[in-house]
């Protein structure tokens, strides 16, 4: 075994991983100091054992700060990872010592995955009510790095082009279509027939530049001669679109199933023109290096049964 080895797998401590993520947050010893509430000598004394234990050089001593070297780069990546871990460890031993059954931390792309997560969600709480949830909302590029890091167990949503997954693992829940929606009041609503040319006058709701419908969409759309006039609201916020649909004559772009969910007071109209396949299906991904704890695979469980419930329901295809 090498010293490199031996050090690492032997002497290194969550204190040294701490200590490398507080000098790489601060780049100053002074204010890693007054944070861990120690003296500056002592911090540099625990960062020249450590350096001298691994035989290598973590930190430059500049006029700007402490400035990572390759290793320190490198070795503070691990140490933030490794951090995450322990605090979802120490999340999961606190939870099962209080009699709950664990946590999931989830990612969930807004404008495809309300409604199946929604009802995944009430199915958990009813198989397991100690199983607690935090949910956050976000684009892919916000999400995935999370979840590659390990602070999101899964990510729900439309599934990603392929050759984006790298580590993850995917599983597709629901094929479902994407359609164009408008207020029930809108003057389209009242049309029996309905051409693209009829879309012309009208404002959008559009999904943000750089999320995974619009391009699809904007080809779609020319594909029909339908121009995108400079009158639109970019947003991937579906509580946003159903309420700006009630008071405006705008057009949006809306997964079926929040289309068509009935659990809401003020029904949308979905107009008579089929766009073609857009986008994957909604789906689930995690990372297959981490794995999936006890919580995160009943989570999964729950996913899948939604899902074929709303097929079952018409609300998409498993």
């Amino acid at each position: 075994m090498s010293e490199l080895d031996w050090y690492l797998q032997i002497n290194l401590k969550a204190r040294h991983l701490r200590l490398l993520v507080t000098i790489d947050t601060y780049r100053n010893l002074s204010q890693v100091a007054e944070v861990t509430h120690v003296t500056v000598p002592a911090v540099s004394k625990s960062l020249a054992e450590l350096e001298r234990g691994l035989g290598l050089t973590l930190f430059s001593r500049t006029a700007q700060g402490l400035i990572p070297t390759p290793y320190g780069d490198c070795l503070i990546r691990h140490a933030r990872s490794m951090l995450t871990i322990l605090h979802q460890a120490r999340d999961e031993l606190k939870a099962l010592s209080s009699g709950a059954e664990g946590k999931v931390h989830i990612g969930m792309l807004p404008a495809s995955a309300s409604v199946l997560l929604t009802q995944a969600l009430s199915l958990l709480k009813q198989r397991s009510p100690g199983t607690n949830v935090t949910v956050i909302e976000g684009t892919t590029g916000s999400l995935l790095p999370e979840l590659w890091q390990g602070h999101l167990d899964l990510v729900v949503g439309r599934l990603p082009p392929p050759d984006t997954l790298g580590s993850f693992e995917e599983k597709e829940l629901l094929e479902e279509p994407v359609t164009l929606v408008t207020g029930r009041q809108h003057p389209l609503a009242r049309r029996k027939t309905l051409t693209w040319a009829d879309l012309h006058p009208y404002p959008w709701i559009l999904p943000p530049v750089g999320s995974i419908l619009r391009d699809p969409l904007e080809r779609a759309l020319e594909a029909h001669e339908v121009p995108l006039t400079n009158n639109y609201i970019e947003t991937l916020s579906v509580h946003v679109v159903r309420a700006h649909l009630q008071v405006s004559d705008c057009i949006a772009v809306m997964a079926d199933t929040a289309a068509n969910d009935a659990t809401q007071p003020q029904p949308l109209h979905t107009l008579p023109l089929s766009l073609p396949r857009l986008l994957r299906p909604a789906g689930v991904l995690w990372n297959r290096v981490r794995g999936l704890t006890p919580s995160a695979r009943l989570m999964v469980s729950c996913l899948e049964e939604t899902a074929g419930r709303l097929a079952e329901k018409g609300q998409g295809k498993r």
